[in-house]
């Protein structure tokens, strides 16, 4: 009998995640194929209409009224999530945050914001998946198990790397929080969004590393170098972005904020004369991995981005942090004697894994993104970039728990799973 009743146990556990799984993989990528559709609709729109960045202001006190109107606890973004996943008082998280994040989004691209869309797409994912709690009448455990499967199906579905996906959901938790029966669903879930946005007609950016150099003691110590430097601008780009945010904390009226930073921001743009570092910058992010890069370009980046995002703006820091660690690694070959794509690619995951503290996700969105051969090297740089980038990373709830612990209670971690 008690056999036989842990075996049904389980027997519908797998059913409903299943289930779920299935559940959220097709509206989440559903979601996500149309966030993106309409953002490369909006991107194009406003390369072909630069006048509209005189719009950012007006935008800017726009996106500041809606979250103050409608925002509540969604103003937290993917803090949001991360706090749920951990606190005691659990509540499900409001589903206005899915449309409000969409939508205010669309509107920082559209006029010039320099953001991402990963953030976009996590708390859409967390949003969308929580609300089936009450209905599939879940416990606290899976619950956690349910925000875990949302946060892997945006993240895979925007970049179209479901693996990476899997893990980066697992590590923004904290891997010492997770269990076991999380990873499973964590990669289905993920699969099912990226499929559901390949069939909804979303194709991803490739990027491709053309030459990887044998490895031995001085390619390995070049690899070392770089993932120190990489780690560094991940650490300026988390300090930075913590200084803004201070600096737009001392205006009390948070409408206010994104119009005081939308008409700053608007003047500096005007100053630059050129789109490239607004929006994704991924035409920028190609290029770095075949021609020589500005000398910095990575610098205006971290300074445009954080402060965006920090003066209330919306979208993510990912696909940033891939325009800087681009950037930088392509410059990074008048010192450091790698291959330019090699560099670039080294950068791209790099900077991005130091500033997310997601080493693990790192590797393997190397691998997923530039093949296996390329590993090591993306390996070995993000590994360092992880242990120079600060004791801080772009998700504050994280550090309310002290979310950067060792490298091997990573592993240690992974392996008991």
């Amino acid at each position: 009998m008690p056999m036989n009743w842990i075996k049904n146990k389980y027997l519908n556990y797998l059913a409903k995640f299943t289930i779920l799984s299935v559940l959220t993989g097709f509206l989440i990528g559903t979601a996500t194929a149309l966030f993106l559709i309409c953002l490369d609709w909006v991107t194009n729109y406003r390369e072909n209409h630069y006048w509209l960045i005189f719009g950012l202001p007006i935008i800017g006190l726009l996106i500041g009224w809606l979250y103050f109107r409608y925002g509540g606890l969604v103003k937290k973004g993917n803090n949001l999530i991360i706090e749920q996943f951990r606190s005691d008082q659990k509540q499900t998280i409001p589903f206005v945050m899915a449309p409000l994040v969409f939508f205010t989004t669309l509107l920082t691209h559209l006029v010039g914001g320099s953001a991402g869309r990963e953030g976009t797409a996590v708390q859409m994912g967390g949003a969308i998946a929580d609300q089936f709690t009450n209905s599939f009448k879940l416990n606290d455990s899976e619950r956690t198990t349910l925000l875990i499967m949302g946060v892997s199906a945006g993240f895979s579905a925007v970049f179209g790397t479901p693996i990476a996906g899997a893990f980066f959901a697992l590590e923004i938790m904290l891997l010492k929080n997770c269990k076991r029966g999380d990873i499973l669903p964590s990669i289905l879930t993920a699969y099912c969004a990226h499929y559901v946005c390949l069939f909804w007609g979303v194709h991803h950016t490739t990027y491709f590393i053309d030459l990887i150099p044998a490895i031995n003691f001085k390619t390995i110590l070049f690899a070392m170098m770089s993932g120190v430097l990489f780690g560094l601008a991940a650490f300026a780009f988390t300090q930075l972005h913590k200084f803004w945010s201070n600096l737009f904390g001392k205006i009390k009226n948070e409408i206010i904020r994104p119009l005081m930073g939308g008409s700053i921001l608007m003047i500096i743009i005007l100053l630059l004369g050129t789109q490239k570092y607004i929006g994704l910058g991924i035409p920028t992010i190609s290029y770095a991995f075949v021609h020589p890069a500005g000398n910095y370009d990575f610098i205006i980046k971290i300074l445009l981005t954080t402060f965006t995002l920090s003066a209330g703006f919306k979208g993510g820091e990912v696909t940033p942090l891939f325009f800087i660690g681009a950037t930088l690694g392509n410059i990074l070959i008048w010192f450091i004697p790698l291959p330019m794509a090699l560099m670039a690619g080294m950068g791209f995951v790099a900077v991005f894994a130091g500033a997310t503290h997601t080493a693990i996700t790192g590797i393997i969105l190397g691998i997923e993104m530039f093949g296996l051969n390329a590993g090591i090297f993306i390996g070995i740089a993000s590994i360092l970039s992880y242990f120079t980038s600060g004791s801080e990373g772009i998700y504050s709830a994280q550090l309310k728990e002290g979310a950067k612990y060792k490298f091997y209670n990573y592993i240690n971690r992974f392996l008991k799973f």
